[in-house]
């Protein structure tokens, strides 16, 4: 037994650093005792969902490997990034809310006047390796060190291409907060966050910063970053709240219906930050096509006409066989489908979602092959179903008040693409 422990802990000391740290001590003993950790796991809301590829690993390389729609899973130019400057942060919003999508999951959010940065992934590729995994498909808009302080880090769960070592060890060094699920805290402290700048939450759990009431809410996905996927780290949606406005931002999650319920407990919003790519039929559990996530926003909202949705977890990385510019189009047609606000700014883009107007225009049409047969079909099929799922949406949410209720630019050869995580 002597020996087996040596060559154990000899493992763990060749294991990346990327890998974090499991929960133990204390920590462990606030993961047992969480209502959702139950037969040793973290559990879904809406019961098991499947967290790997279903099917035969054959069907999966037949559609991996297929010519004809391989390339489309890249832009065919370059992304057009907006560099973003200190000009455009440096100033307060004009109506006390702005965004900048920095690309995939990652906003930094400006809202009644403090700084909460969402899912910070500024690495060159979301892995536990400098040499492989996805690649990045555009640059950072900013250099980090560029971003300025931030009084909060807002994790949504611990897969690489929502929370990056290199990112948190840079932050590390700041002085700012970090708001994180259940046991994810055990990675940033292997990585040097002090013990003391952890918030750390279970789903309905709420801490404030700074005049802002964080809020971890329920999502429909799994975690893990090592070799042995121990699911006791939780992952989360997030509310933020302040004086004037809320956001919401929905981390990685499959569309199940707590967003009705979330909507009712902290909605309408001012803005909703929605996960609409990396989807497949082969993991349809754990992320949302377009057309479900523009459902999940009318449920959180309440109707369309309330606080636009900006589209996130796409765009950046390529995480699925989806066509890279899939996500966008079915974005707008979901939105124009039902009349709601959508915001499509490039990578980099501040806007503020209270303002008159916001970034419309598809920009990525630019640099995407377009879809055989043209663009219009599927907008109509989108907006087919997008409009049966508001108006069945709309009658839950009613129902739910009266009850009370992952180069700095694109690399030369084809960024590998992985199961979504």
């Amino acid at each position: 037994m002597a020996g087996f422990r040596t060559l154990s802990s000899g493992l763990r000391a060749l294991q990346p650093g990327a890998f974090g740290a499991d929960p133990r001590g204390e920590r462990m003993a606030r993961i047992r005792r969480s209502p959702h950790f139950k037969d040793g796991v973290f559990q879904n809301p809406g019961g098991p969902a499947r967290t790997r590829p279903s099917g035969s690993t054959l069907d999966f390389a037949k559609v991996f490997f297929d010519k004809d729609t391989r390339p489309r899973r890249t832009p065919k130019g370059t992304v057009p990034v907006h560099s973003t400057t200190l000009a455009d942060i440096a100033r307060p919003p004009a109506t006390g809310l702005r965004l900048t999508w920095m690309g995939h999951s990652s906003v930094l959010a400006e809202i009644d006047g403090r700084r909460v940065l969402f899912d910070p992934v500024w690495g060159e590729r979301c892995s536990p390796f400098p040499f492989a995994g996805p690649k990045r498909l555009h640059p950072a808009p900013l250099p980090l060190a560029a971003l300025g302080p931030v009084d909060v880090v807002v994790i949504s769960h611990d897969h690489y291409d929502h929370l990056d070592m290199p990112t948190i060890k840079a932050l590390a060094g700041t002085d700012t907060l970090f708001a994180v699920p259940l046991g994810v805290g055990a990675h940033l402290e292997h990585w040097g966050v002090s013990a003391d700048r952890l918030r750390e939450l279970d789903w309905h759990e709420s801490t404030k910063v700074g005049g802002l009431t964080l809020t971890a809410t329920p999502a429909r996905h799994f975690c893990g970053r090592g070799l042995r996927n121990t699911q006791h780290t939780l992952w989360a949606s997030w509310v933020v709240a302040g004086d004037e406005h809320r956001i919401y931002h929905s981390g990685d999650t499959g569309y199940f219906d707590g967003f009705q319920e979330i909507g009712a407990e902290h909605g309408p919003f001012d803005a909703t930050m929605i996960q609409i790519g990396a989807y497949s039929d082969f993991w349809p559990d754990i992320h949302m096509t377009p057309e479900e996530g523009m459902r999940a926003h009318l449920d959180l909202q309440g109707g369309p006409e309330h606080g636009p949705m900006l589209p996130i977890h796409w765009a950046t990385f390529n995480l699925a066989t989806h066509p890279w510019a899939d996500p966008g189009e079915g974005t707008l047609a979901a939105a124009r489908a039902v009349g709601a606000g959508v915001a499509l700014p490039r990578p980099g883009e501040p806007f503020e979602p209270t303002a008159e107007t916001v970034p419309s225009e598809p920009w990525w049409r630019g640099v995407a092959l377009a879809p055989a047969g043209g663009r219009a079909p599927g907008e109509a099929l989108a907006g087919a179903g997008i409009k049966a799922a508001s108006d069945a949406a709309a009658v839950a949410q009613a129902d739910t008040v009266s009850d009370g209720a992952c180069g700095a630019g694109k690399g030369t050869e084809d960024p590998e693409t992985l199961p979504a995580g």
